[in-house]
């Protein structure tokens, strides 16, 4: 599959593709034009760093994780990054609903308010 097809079928821009190789998350062959040739799975795989991406793991944890999902097997090491992610991911997940407990404080004492913010 060729690059412009990986980027539109996973969403990304063919910039994203290239930066992924350049940190040794994703490969490519190259056919006689010189063109980048990704594997059938590439569309998958880079769902897969898009989502990690998105959760805050680093191009570095990421490529220490993308072998795992290949094989399933973790060494020591990976289940303790693994663990320390999943730890500041529920940190984060915390932080997030008492911002929004505080939000919905916020909006509940405005609406008793009449929207003014001021006693009615």
């Amino acid at each position: 599959m060729r690059i412009g097809e990986v980027a539109a079928k996973a969403g990304v821009s063919v910039r994203a593709l290239r930066y992924y190789e350049q940190q040794d998350l994703l490969h490519s062959t190259r056919n006689s034009g010189g063109q980048r040739q990704y594997p059938a799975g590439a569309v998958d795989r880079v769902r897969l760093i898009q989502r990690l991406y998105s959760v805050g793991l680093s191009s570095r944890t990421i490529r220490k994780v993308l072998p795992f999902t290949d094989s399933g097997e973790a060494s020591p090491e990976l289940l303790e990054l693994l663990a320390a992610e999943r730890d500041r991911l529920d940190r984060e997940m915390r932080d997030l609903r008492d911002v929004r407990d505080r939000l919905h404080d916020c909006i509940t004492e405005a609406r008793d308010h009449g929207g003014t913010g001021r006693p009615s």
